[in-house]
């Protein structure tokens, strides 16, 4: 037997209603504006526009098709003028097979090093395809059973034992019965038994429901996108049966520098803007010599090849860059003139590099004297960074 829960429009309904009544705590409180909009919200104008110039099959259930979903991520111009902003800066083939696993039953692994956009990819793609980005499991090592399957309204129980009413449904769960997709963030942080309560929702779409003698089986339209991180390795690796059960698709890191610089400036805008900061044109130069430093030791060789160094712990990320970029920016704005210069981002520099205190902080005074003090125009940021490392 299978357990009625809410349907697509009921599901669609109570977030409307949730977010209506977010929307009013928040106006008590802030203004109304949330920090960190979701993606539905953040381009609903863009997604809007797509679905309206959009004129190819949609699998059932989405509200773009696969080729609408792949311009949201990477951008264009629609017939009517309409620019698309990019999301994801990276190969095409990349954005379009994760998209076209999507549409078939498998569920999607995006795969990476920390800061390649896997999560900003995975919300992105719930976004376009459900309307919804918000059916999400965040993985870390005390994510219960109940995070995936169901869980139980304890007073409901204990008065009336188990029963429909006392059943709490998952994220996954409410994704199976409205056919949308939901998200599981950091897959491998999550203990290996839970993570195995997912083989059968992959495999056979449905999630039983012992205690009641019932199943929510997935309607058309549910599939999910998980995340892991390549550096998680030997944490709590996925089981081969579970691992069957994805299409993986490898998040690299930026190609070039100029596609990093673009990437940062880019995602640091939208930042900045919701922040109130200043523009990031005119910080454009700080943020190429950011780019330049977090490769060079990330690969562990300068960008002429012709010094070899030594790489700190950290994973000098793309999102790290981001971080260091828009921590500047806010000392610019407020203990400067507004515009990103080279002391603004030396203090985010030290603590983006320098996470091992002994060892990392010999690397970075190495890099510092041998590359940084010898390079045309750097100067001032030399200076800048070894004041904060005095």
């Amino acid at each position: 037997m299978t357990v009625p829960v809410p349907s697509a429009d009921e599901t669609a309904e109570t977030a409307e209603t949730a977010g209506a009544a977010g929307t009013a705590g928040a106006a008590e409180t802030a203004g109304g504006e949330a920090l960190r909009p979701h993606a539905e919200d953040a381009f609903a104008d863009e997604l809007k526009a797509l679905a309206a110039a959009d004129d190819r099959p949609r699998p059932a259930r989405w509200r773009l098709s696969p080729w609408a979903v792949a311009t949201y991520l990477l951008g264009g111009t629609l017939p009517d003028g309409t620019v698309i902003t990019p999301k994801y800066v990276g190969p095409r083939r990349i954005v379009e097979v994760a998209v076209t696993t999507l549409a078939t039953d498998r569920a999607l692994l995006l795969l990476g090093v920390p800061g390649t956009a896997k999560t900003w990819v995975s919300e992105h793609l719930a976004a376009a395809i459900s309307g919804d980005s918000t059916l999400l499991v965040q993985g870390t090592a005390g994510t219960p059973e109940e995070a995936i399957r169901y869980g139980w309204n304890y007073a409901r129980l204990l008065a009336h034992g188990p029963s429909r009413e006392a059943l709490v449904l998952s994220p996954v769960m409410r994704a199976m019965a409205g056919g949308m997709t939901a998200r599981v963030e950091e897959l491998t942080r999550i203990p290996a038994d839970v993570q195995d309560t997912l083989i059968t929702v992959l495999s056979e779409k449905t999630l039983p429901i012992p205690e009641l003698g019932e199943e929510v089986q997935a309607v058309r339209g549910f599939n999910l996108i998980a995340t892991a991180n390549d550096r998680d390795r030997g944490v709590n690796e996925l089981s081969s049966a579970l691992r069957r059960r994805f299409n993986t698709v490898v998040l690299p890191l930026p190609a070039t520098a100029e596609e990093e610089v673009d990437i940062v400036a880019r995602r640091v805008a939208q930042i900045g803007r919701s922040l109130d900061l200043p523009a990031v044109p005119e910080g454009v130069a700080e943020i190429r010599r950011v780019v330049t430093v977090f490769r060079e030791l990330r690969g562990g060789t300068t960008e002429d090849g012709r010094t070899k160094l030594k790489s700190p712990s950290g994973t000098l990320s793309t999102a790290e860059a981001i971080s260091v970029v828009t921590g500047g920016l806010a000392l610019a704005a407020h203990f400067g003139d507004g515009v990103l210069r080279a002391g603004d981002v030396a203090a985010g520099m030290l603590g983006a590099v320098v996470r091992d205190p002994a060892a990392d902080r010999v690397i970075w005074q190495e890099y510092l004297e041998t590359v940084v003090r010898e390079r045309d125009g750097w100067k001032d940021f030399y200076r800048a960074c070894r004041e904060v490392g005095a």
